[in-house]
């Protein structure tokens, strides 16, 4: 009769509110006091509602009743199945009250209703962070406790999110799954795709807020900002000299090792570092690739073409502290410099 009146005579002492069953109102009851009185006999996990521990046997049984009658893709929850069905239907049956948009599952909804709201029910005991998402409260509590779940099957890598466990079986796989739709060059990670289709947009969109240079990742301009602070992060372990960039302190330890990594398959020369290698390797090849897209003129190395197109544009970016006369080239500055120090022991011997 209830289910026709919509009577609820039955009501929570805690939070008040009201049940047509009692059966019901003992379920809700559990929310309040933690009662989880049913086990599992497998692995002694303990659940709140019968039908839970019923769905939680089925892992440990392998069971999955629920089978798509589209993919035949089977399932161990009938949520999940439910869910699942919507993706060949493209059923979206919960829509939001505010701007109409649709979802697939409940569970959507509800984590999008707060982006209107702005309600963040998930706090961190560790740090007070809060979050508008269940999961990404999950992950997060991971930072703190160092947590692990997801490990490599192939080399026993733990990770700490499963997409980063899956950007990782790739390296095993060779798998590149992110394809360029200009020149169909194939990428592992979607980052390194976004990264490369720039070459051809030319976008740069990360701004310096100093002088306004545009960069086209932000780690480089994270590396660009510290020419303006003059952040040195990365220190020698054996001189103490510190470096702007790590690349820049990595090939400093080798003068320390008097490491010589690159040797020359012509001369058998040399070299630390592979910039000056491949400069080298350039003298026996012939090879000029940086172009003057003015006159035409071409160059072995890159701060040659930067120092000649000076040549056209006027530019004399090196100016001496001692009389202001500008430069071209940083050479003709040091040049230049060592007349004011030849004065000076002129001077000197005179008096």
């Amino acid at each position: 009769m209830r289910s026709h009146t919509g009577e609820k005579p039955l009501s929570c002492t805690v939070c008040g509110k009201t049940f047509t069953h009692k059966g019901n109102l003992n379920k809700h009851a559990r929310t309040h006091t933690g009662e989880k009185p049913f086990a599992c006999s497998v692995c002694g996990q303990r659940f709140t509602l019968k039908g839970s521990l019923k769905i939680h046997t089925r892992i440990h049984t392998g069971e999955k009743t629920f089978s798509c009658s589209v993919c035949g893709k089977t399932f161990t929850h009938k949520g999940h199945f439910t869910n699942h069905a919507r993706t060949h239907t493209g059923e979206k049956p919960f829509a939001c009250s505010v701007c109409g948009q649709r979802f697939t599952r409940k569970g959507s909804l509800i984590s999008h209703a707060r982006t209107h709201t702005g309600e963040k029910p998930f706090s961190c005991s560790v740090c007070g962070q809060r979050f508008t998402e269940k999961g990404n409260f999950k992950r997060h509590t991971r930072i703190h406790t160092g947590e692990k779940p997801f490990s490599c099957s192939v080399c026993g890598k733990r990770f700490t999110h499963s997409r980063n466990l899956k950007r990782h079986t790739r390296t095993h796989t060779g798998e590149k799954p992110f394809a360029c739709s200009v020149c169909g060059k194939t990428f592992t990670h979607k980052g390194s795709l976004n990264y490369h289709a720039r070459t051809h947009t030319g976008e740069k969109p990360f701004a310096c807020s100093v002088c306004g240079k545009r960069c086209t990742e932000k780690e480089n301009l994270k590396k660009h900002t510290r020419t303006h602070t003059g952040e040195k992060p990365f220190a020698c372990s054996v001189c103490g000299q510190r470096f702007t960039l790590k690349g820049s302190l990595k090939i400093h330890t080798r003068i320390h090792t008097v490491e010589k990594t690159f040797s020359c398959s012509v001369c058998g020369k040399t070299f630390t570092h592979k910039g000056h290698f491949t400069n080298h390797a350039r003298t026996h090849t012939g090879e000029k690739p940086f172009a003057c897209s003015v006159c035409g003129q071409r160059f072995t190395q890159k701060g040659s073409l930067i120092s000649h197109a000076r040549t056209h544009t006027g530019e004399k970016p090196f100016a001496c502290s001692v009389c202001g006369q500008t430069f071209t080239r940083k050479g003709s500055l040091i040049s230049h410099a060592r007349t004011h120090s030849l004065k000076a022991i002129l001077v000197c011997s005179l008096r």
